[in-house]
């Protein structure tokens, strides 16, 4: 697993999330994700409101990307990795509670990310350049 640094997580906190999946024919989907947050060094969480596209991309395929920047800013990540998807249990519970505490819809399931590859999105010439790709092997 590739791992978060202190700065990414700030920027994660501070950036809105764009997720990007595919579905069995290899379309792609691009969708916002304002529940997207940092579960621990080497994951990210958002809890799953809508069960449309995305969705039912991630129960057919897990690969999922992630793209964080902030505006204005000149620096974002992109992280991709796979997704695995709680409907009970810890994680499933602390999303919900989640949801409360910010008076949001309560949530489908919780999406857990594993960070695999972390991608610069900068302005510049230092765009699209590969920070850390450590995937877990299966």
């Amino acid at each position: 697993m590739a791992k978060l640094t202190t700065d990414m997580k700030d920027l994660i906190d501070q950036a809105f999330a764009f997720i990007a999946t595919v579905d069995e024919n290899g379309n792609p989907q691009v969708g916002p994700k304002g529940t997207m947050r940092v579960l621990d060094d080497t994951h990210l969480i958002y809890n799953e409101e809508t069960g449309r596209q995305a969705w039912h991309n991630l129960n057919d395929n897990h690969k999922i990307a992630v793209a964080f920047h902030p505006f204005p800013g000149l620096k974002g990540i992109r992280v991709e990795g796979k997704a695995t998807i709680y409907k009970d249990g810890k994680i499933f519970d602390d999303s919900a509670a989640y949801a409360a505490d910010k008076q949001l819809p309560a949530p489908l399931a919780a999406v857990v990310i594993t960070v695999d590859r972390i991608v610069r999105l900068d302005a510049g010439p230092h765009a699209g350049e590969e920070i850390e790709n450590s995937p877990i092997v299966e």
